[in-house]
């Protein structure tokens, strides 16, 4: 059995363990919070945009833009958004197997696939399997905000534009809840052709004032970082939760490590006192005779 001096350290070193992940889990929590905030208002935004072009572009005969080429996919770039910083589960990992799957689902289409990797722990785990990166953020950005979407918006289109790659996919975690993260790998570039749903009509017809296509012509590249950001509000959001959740866990788990020691600790004291007892008592007997 452990000593009692043992016990104590430990319960006390569990104690400052617990106090840092209570401490991490209220931080994420409030991040959390405005993270959904931000998220929820702008998805109106996101929608409201895609349908904008969705009616301009109803007023273009076979309208024609860069982005929407579509050319023999040969080169594939894929953007992986992954976290700065550990301590939120398997957050990351969940991401990088969606990847690996979709990798292997479309094994042999292509002949080159590169990466652009968002978040240091993105980086380590494809330079640990020596998978050549095209493009890193490291510490390019202290704040996830619009123009960091802009930049790397910017990158991607003059990759796929320039002919570096035919196809454009961003990899990131899709935020339903604090306990639901849903690792997504979605086509980015070319765009698809913008049409209405099945059965619902082209909205309302609007008049252009400048022409619709120089109105299409500047929409789609901002169309393009809107998707961008929108898929790092997704991340950060779900960052957060998966960061609170598990914090959440390791809060829990170390108060049932506390209770579990603390009785431990207390049969080796009630032990230890038996025993002093019982050898006064055998003492005193031994004086009496």
């Amino acid at each position: 059995m452990l000593s009692l001096k043992v016990l104590r350290r430990r319960i006390n070193s569990v104690k400052s363990t617990q106090q840092i992940t209570r401490a991490m889990y209220m931080v994420a929590a409030a991040r959390l919070r405005r993270a959904q905030e931000r998220i929820i208002s702008f998805r109106p935004y996101a929608d409201k945009m895609k349908e904008v072009i969705e009616s301009v572009s109803s007023r273009v005969e076979a309208p024609y833009h860069p982005l929407l080429e579509r050319r023999e996919p040969k080169r594939v770039e894929i953007l992986v958004i992954s976290t700065e910083r550990g301590l939120c589960g398997s957050y990351n990992q969940n991401l990088f197997r969606r990847v690996d799957r979709f990798l292997k689902e479309n094994e042999g289409r292509w002949e080159e696939v590169s990466f652009s990797i968002l978040g240091r722990k993105g980086i380590e785990y494809y330079r640990r399997r020596e998978i050549p990166i095209r493009r890193d953020y490291l510490d390019r950005f202290r704040v996830l905000d619009y123009g960091a979407a802009k930049e790397i918006a910017k990158d991607l289109m003059e990759d796929f534009l320039g002919g570096k790659v035919d196809l454009v996919y961003l990899a990131y975690s899709f935020f339903r809840s604090p306990l639901v993260q849903r690792p997504t790998v979605e086509a980015l570039l070319p765009l698809e052709p913008f049409e209405p749903e099945p059965g619902e009509p082209f909205p309302v017809e609007h008049l252009y004032e400048p022409p619709a296509t120089e109105i299409l012509a500047d929409l789609l590249p901002r169309y393009v970082e809107v998707r961008v950001w929108k898929a790092l509000l997704e991340h950060v959001a779900g960052e957060h939760g998966a960061r609170m959740t598990a914090m959440d866990a390791a809060t829990q788990n170390a108060q049932e490590l506390i209770d579990k020691l603390t009785l431990m600790y207390n049969k080796a004291r009630q032990s230890a006192i038996t025993k002093e007892m019982i050898e006064i008592a055998t003492g005193a007997e031994a004086l009496k005779q």
